[in-house]
């Protein structure tokens, strides 16, 4: 695969879910069950968009990239489309971009602290994927 893939694309999503399933079994996702909807606001194109992960005891059984409103889950994450492009390259952590108010967050804060080195885990395959930002 030599062509990079355009961010959340219907094509990036489906490299994303090959490699995460492929890369990060059950275990090295600490048998998590909990579902992560990112919103992205200030898309390059104007668009609001999403991308939601859904894990059900360490293994991906959703993975979701749309426009608009996005799937009901644990987490609802809010932040500018720069921003998560950063945490899916893996040049920012989650947790740092939570603690200092990148990210926006609804649902229990010291529990998505907990899953935020999972969820580091779970960029640092992303990242992996040529992608055009």
């Amino acid at each position: 695969m030599d062509a990079k893939l355009q961010y959340l694309s219907p094509e990036w999503r489906d490299q994303a879910e090959l490699k995460l399933k492929a890369e990060l079994s059950p275990e090295r996702m600490n048998h998590i069950t909990s579902s992560m909807s990112n919103i992205y606001t200030h898309c390059p194109d104007g668009k609001a968009r999403y991308l939601f992960f859904n894990y059900e005891n360490g293994a991906l059984k959703e993975l979701l990239a749309g426009e608009g409103e996005p799937p009901a889950a644990e987490f609802r994450i809010t932040g500018d489309y720069e921003t998560f492009a950063k945490i899916t390259r893996a040049e920012l952590s989650s947790q740092k971009a939570l603690m200092t108010l990148k990210l926006k967050l609804k649902g229990n804060m010291i529990k998505a602290l907990k899953l935020a080195s999972v969820a580091d885990r779970l960029n640092k395959v992303l990242s992996g994927i040529p992608t055009n930002f």
